[in-house]
């Protein structure tokens, strides 16, 4: 079994070294950094299984880390905020981020986490080997690969986070059928981990946006006020 390796971002050296040494227990290989300069080149070259960043950081903070990131990678990320406000978490998911965790933290919460967003990352095959057409989803221009964790519109690559790869699914399976926000959750969320409905709006709001640099007519996503999501095949 391959050891997932976590790259841990903050500026306060006493977290990095209480949460790598509680990771480093539960048998991940972590990596830290001070300097979100130095981590944004590291990661760059190197990319872990999965990124944990602090937001309020120096020179860079974690939310223009992770836009230069998304510039180039679909890498896991988990936000850590110490602020109260809202909207800075809505901001991160919607800039890319799979999931955010607020300070002062249980270690514990972090770990289940970071095992959550790893869970979704990976595909499980049910019933051992399969045809490659019964792995790859076709709906209308879009074509989305859960194996490879790919997606394509009208030919053209569209690159989703883990949580918005496994929302955008959960809709496309059934053309026309309205899923709920708590159906999205469940899909796309571990039952241990809680999110609220904004959560699953601002992933459905950046999934809309990536496609529309790629189509500006993209408008296969349909929101039901008051009842939640669904998909239109085109």
């Amino acid at each position: 079994m391959v050891t997932p390796t976590i790259a841990l971002v903050d500026d306060d050296r006493n977290i990095l070294t209480s949460v790598s040494i509680a990771l480093e227990a539960e048998g991940f290989d972590v990596k830290t950094f001070s300097d979100p300069a130095a981590a944004l080149a590291a990661l760059s070259q190197s990319p872990p299984d999965i990124a944990v960043l602090d937001i309020k950081m120096p020179r860079m903070d974690g939310m223009e880390l992770l836009r230069r990131l998304r510039l180039k990678s679909d890498l896991p990320v988990i936000f850590l905020t110490s602020k109260d406000e809202e909207i800075d978490e809505v901001l991160g998911l919607r800039m890319g981020a799979d999931d955010y965790i607020r300070k002062p933290f249980s270690q514990r919460l972090l770990i289940e986490r970071i095992r959550a967003v790893l869970r979704r990352r990976d595909v499980q095959v049910d019933g051992g080997e399969r045809a490659e057409k019964d792995k790859i989803m076709t709906r209308g221009k879009l074509t989305m690969d859960p194996l490879r964790h790919s997606c394509m519109w009208d030919g053209e690559p569209v690159t989703l986070t883990v949580t918005e790869f496994l929302i955008l699914m959960a809709l496309a399976q059934r053309p026309g059928f309205v899923k709920s926000r708590d159906s999205l959750m469940d899909a796309a969320y571990d039952d241990q981990v809680y999110v609220d409905d904004r959560t699953i709006d601002s992933h459905i709001k950046r999934i809309r946006k990536k496609f529309r640099m790629t189509d500006d007519e993209f408008a296969s996503i349909e929101t039901l006020y008051g009842v939640g999501y669904r998909y239109r095949e085109s």
